[in-house]
């Protein structure tokens, strides 16, 4: 027995739209804010592959054993690990989860359980391959397929669908904690291995920060980036992220601004970090500044007290005081996407 698709096989991906399309041919899912997945079952053996090709099964063991708990015993489907966390998902438990060390990894896994929502059915349970087939019959296959294997199986849902674009629209308003935006889907397409033939509407938002400290860039005496501050509920300044989206003609001015008001602690809540895997010695040093600065950054993402990505400066606010910057603005006023599988 062998599967059809051969691996490393490349997911179908998305480019970015401004707004949510209609028309009759458009089906519209949630978008997950977890890790692309490409889960295969071959007999025994499972293998779960990242959106770039590489493998994940050792950092999700027990992904990969309620996958081989299925009666199904040959599969691809295409989806998304997420890790439920207080009624929400946590993207921050994904990121321990890339750890070296299996006994971490283990521990992680008994205490905070991913699971994958399906949205395609890449392979049925017979091992036919259905990526040629259009949308709408690998989603009626997908259904089927669900109602078959996943009842009582905890880590396997089935991803939500709609042709109806309130009810889309009303996913983009509404739910947060794990969802930021909404995915529409050409229901008359085949799957597009490596392709962008879907379309990605981010739900984008803006606060007002405070500008706790800076970075200068890796070369040179200009700022590199901002660092972003929140009031906390205790009236201190947590760090909550970063905005390196400066103009090169603005740095000058900006960096004198900056330099200007460098007084320290900066930040009298959470501080920013020390090294990562990533970071460089230049890049974890960063000057604390007097707490009067206000920026409106836009961004797509707010999760474990910090915006999720980088986020883009809009403007200065000279007109906000510092401390209306609280943590209110991002507070969630959405209710629980995992309410959608349900």
């Amino acid at each position: 027995m062998s599967l059809p698709l051969e691996q490393p096989y490349l997911p179908m991906e998305a480019e970015t739209a401004d707004s949510i399309p209609t028309g009759p041919e458009w089906q519209y899912e949630p978008k997950w804010d977890g890790f692309r997945c490409l889960a295969f079952r071959d007999g025994d053996h499972v293998d779960l592959q990242s959106k770039s090709g590489q493998p994940l099964a050792r950092y999700f063991p027990e992904l990969v054993e309620g996958l081989l708990s299925l009666k199904a015993k040959q599969f691809v489907l295409d989806g998304e690990i997420v890790i439920p966390e207080d009624g929400n998902i946590s993207f921050d438990e994904l990121l321990l989860r890339i750890h070296p060390a299996e006994s971490r990894i283990r521990k992680l896994s008994k205490e905070h359980p991913s699971m994958l929502i399906a949205f395609d059915l890449l392979v049925d349970a017979k091992g036919k391959s259905l990526a040629g087939k259009p949308l709408s019959e690998r989603r009626a296959a997908l259904d089927e397929f669900a109602a078959d294997y996943f009842n009582g199986n905890k880590l396997v849902a089935l991803s939500p669908v709609t042709r109806d674009i309130e009810e889309a629209r009303g996913w983009f308003r509404t739910m947060g904690g794990g969802l930021d935006g909404v995915v529409a889907k050409n229901s008359e397409l085949p799957y597009e291995s490596g392709k962008r033939a879907m379309l990605k509407i981010k739900n984008m938002r803006t606060a007002d920060c405070v500008v706790g400290g800076f970075r200068y860039a890796s070369k040179g005496k200009l700022v590199g980036s901002l660092l972003l501050g929140l009031y906390n509920e205790e009236g201190q300044l947590d760090h909550v992220g970063f905005s390196s989206s400066i103009k090169a003609a603005d740095k000058p001015a900006v960096t004198k601004k900056l330099e200007a008001l460098i007084e320290p602690p900066g930040f009298t809540g959470r501080a920013p970090g020390g090294p990562s895997r990533w970071s460089t010695e230049r890049s974890t040093q960063w000057e604390p500044l007097a707490a009067k600065l206000v920026c409106e950054v836009q961004y797509d993402h707010f999760s474990g007290g910090r915006f999720r990505h980088g986020t883009k400066l809009l403007r200065w606010r000279p007109d906000k005081a510092p401390a209306q910057c609280t943590m209110r603005q991002v507070a969630k006023e959405s209710k629980s996407p995992l309410l959608l599988l349900a």
